[in-house]
């Protein structure tokens, strides 16, 4: 009973974990409120601000997609609970976003700099974006994808049971709408620096090449020819474009 407490109790601290690099990384993308954005602070030489840049954004490039692979949950599983396996992996990717937060090097070179009407619909988009991510994790299981569920079920000894295949509201328009929203997100901004640029271009390229060519494969193998009927029918980032065989 005591190491389901504190697999609870570790859960519960990663999740708030969490919490708090989600909603920083609203401040710091959008550059408000939080005392470190992506264009706040003195700004450094330029090439040393993108090399430090990029290893930071390679750095939880590298944790969220080697982690996030069966692989790597087989062996990790061997020496932790499975029971702790996502809280880990969410408290690891939640630790290393602070840490990208705490170094990022402002590069404040203005691209372009929209006001007026303009600049409160990017703002709108902006939260559109965010509001689109947090609401896609309840489409599924935001429960499940963060560690909640099977902390609270190792505590009251339910057997784990793998989620359903779901595809409510959002996915019946994208395959991964968490993703779009971030590109939404990371991209409508009414000013455009050379730094948020680096972040933007980064991360999206990052997120295109992590759901192709890793994160659909994965999926193909564990839910099978119902996952590569949905590929068929449903786009994986533009909405109303045809299933894979137009789009991909």
């Amino acid at each position: 009973m005591m190491g389901k407490i504190i697999a609870f109790l570790y859960g519960i601290i990663a999740y708030g974990v969490f919490l708090v690099a989600f909603l920083y990384a609203i401040g710091f993308v959008g550059n408000f409120i939080v005392p470190k954005s992506v264009n706040s602070g003195a700004e450094g030489l330029f090439m040393e601000s993108l090399v430090v840049n990029l290893l930071l954004l390679g750095l939880f490039a590298i944790q969220h997609t080697v982690m996030a692979r069966p692989a790597f949950k087989a062996w990790i599983t061997k020496l932790i609970s499975p029971v702790i396996e996502r809280s880990t992996y969410v408290l690891l990717s939640s630790l290393i976003l602070i840490l990208l937060y705490w170094q990022w090097r402002p590069m404040t070179e203005v691209l372009w700099n929209v006001s007026g009407t303009g600049a409160m619909i990017l703002t709108g988009v902006f939260f559109m974006g965010w509001a689109i991510v947090f609401l896609s994790t309840f489409m599924i299981n935001h429960f499940e994808l963060f560690g909640l569920k099977q902390i609270f079920e190792n505590l009251k000894n339910k057997l784990p049971e793998s989620p359903p295949f779901q595809t409510k509201m959002f996915y019946n328009l994208v395959r991964h709408p968490i993703m779009v929203g971030f590109m939404i997100a990371f991209w409508a901004t009414p000013v455009m620096t050379v730094g948020h640029l680096v972040f933007a271009v980064m991360t999206t390229g990052y997120i295109l090449i992590a759901v192709k060519f890793f994160e659909e494969k994965d999926l193909r193998s564990s839910i099978g020819q119902e996952y590569e009927d949905y590929q068929e029918s449903v786009p994986m980032f533009i909405p109303f474009t045809g299933g894979k065989s137009k789009s991909e």
